[in-house]
């Protein structure tokens, strides 16, 4: 059966039903559903090892979701790019979890992500969990967790400063020192040696985000709509402007959280930062921009599939575009939402209303999953009248920014 040119879709996967033949369903990548004339449609994933042909299987729909079985695929080819079989680490991780050898920092590092699952966003664990297969279980993957030394940390750490990634070198004595007190806490090692690191690692000099300022604004729309690059990614420029939402919130949006029909973007709960909803109101201009991306993306449930389109664009694609547009070193995606904090202060709004969109930390968890509609009317009003006051800079002409409620 020919493969499809595009990703499957959460419909299509729920609507395959048994046909006279069994035939099979291509989401991309070597990842495929099977539908039999009867019985379990069973997700299945075929890879090349050693020049042999080889499949796995990923359980049964519905009980592995389409997002979930992309998930295991991805995991099982970054265990081929990094040499090994992942039928072979499959049968491993089954034996261990038989009687197995559970000592491995390996061993006791997955362990200790599996218990993050319900804390931690999927995004945040994916990029935990890619930290430890690039920087560290390449070294010590596989040696008893309990024999590890210093040095072999202090090694680990070394060669990822070297390639200059300072905070990466933080985070992965942060990230080791918390599974070696796992190790700890289960008995399966008494020390903890990433702890003795502390001090050790080079310290990147805190600055903050660059952003553009106030009287930049026309400027950098001038740029924005002569930008060469892919459209998606002036449109999502633009959006980051109009919106003030994390660069990560928008490159990992859905169509599904988009309201039409209500003018709102309700961000889950899982993709936040404080793991708490979210909700962007959105001015005309913002719908415009939504409709305008549809034309381009609308194919994908992600509004910026990247190139494979099952995974979001890059985290720096945005980054990189206000690169080619000159601004090196002066503007950045998260730097949209200074720009916008700052401006909406000066120009007479309630800090708390514009603290609620921009989705800070609420010390009282209660009152934060509470508060989450807080302020929507007042919130509306302010964001079609931050998106006027953009567009206005363009001409030129003088839009008040203020609300009509001052008092």
């Amino acid at each position: 059966m020919p493969r499809s040119a595009r990703p499957l879709t959460e419909t299509q996967v729920r609507n395959a039903k048994p046909r006279e033949k069994a035939y099979k369903l291509f989401d991309g990548a070597g990842l495929f559903l099977e539908v039999p004339t009867a019985g379990n449609r069973r997700w299945r994933f075929k890879y090349r090892f050693d020049g042999k042909e080889k499949l796995l299987a990923f359980g049964v729909y519905p009980d592995v979701s389409l997002s979930e079985a992309r998930e295991r695929r991805d995991d099982a080819r970054k265990l081929v790019r990094n040499g090994r079989d992942p039928s072979e680490v499959r049968r491993e991780l089954k034996a261990a979890g038989e009687g197995g050898d559970r000592s491995s920092f390996r061993a006791v590092a997955e362990e200790w992500l599996s218990k993050k699952q319900g804390t931690w966003t999927p995004y945040h664990l994916g990029n935990v969990r890619s930290s430890l297969e690039r920087d560290v279980y390449p070294s010590i993957g596989d040696k008893s967790i309990k024999t590890i030394q210093p040095t072999q940390m202090l090694s680990i750490i070394k060669a990822v400063e070297t390639r200059g990634a300072l905070d990466v070198a933080a985070r992965v004595v942060q990230r080791c020192s918390n599974i070696f007190r796992h190790g700890v806490m289960t008995g399966r090692c008494t020390s903890n040696p990433a702890a003795e690191l502390r001090g050790v690692v080079t310290q990147r000099k805190v600055t903050h985000r660059a952003a553009i300022s106030r009287a930049e604004i026309p400027e950098f729309l001038t740029k924005l709509e002569n930008y060469d690059g892919r459209p998606e990614t002036r449109i999502g420029l633009r959006l980051l402007m109009l919106t003030f939402v994390r660069t990560n919130e928008l490159r990992g949006a859905r169509w599904s959280e988009i309201g039409f029909d209500k003018a709102e973007w309700r961000i889950p709960a899982e993709r936040m930062k404080m793991h708490l909803e979210h909700i962007v109101p959105l001015a005309k201009q913002s719908v415009t921009a939504l409709l305008e991306l549809q034309k381009f993306t609308g194919y994908s449930e992600l509004m910026f599939p990247g190139a494979d389109g099952i995974k979001p664009i890059s985290e720096n694609t945005m980054l990189y575009a206000l690169y080619r547009m000159g601004y090196h070193g002066r503007a950045t995606g998260h730097g949209f939402r200074a720009l916008a904090s700052t401006c909406l202060n000066e120009l007479g709004w309630k800090g708390e209303v514009i603290e609620r969109q921009l989705a800070h930390a609420e010390r009282n968890k209660v009152r934060a999953a509470y508060n989450r509609a807080q302020y929507l009317a007042e919130r509306r009003q302010m964001m079609q009248a931050w998106a006027d006051f953009i567009d206005a800079q363009r001409t030129g002409k003088v839009v008040a920014l203020k609300r009509k409620n001052s008092g």
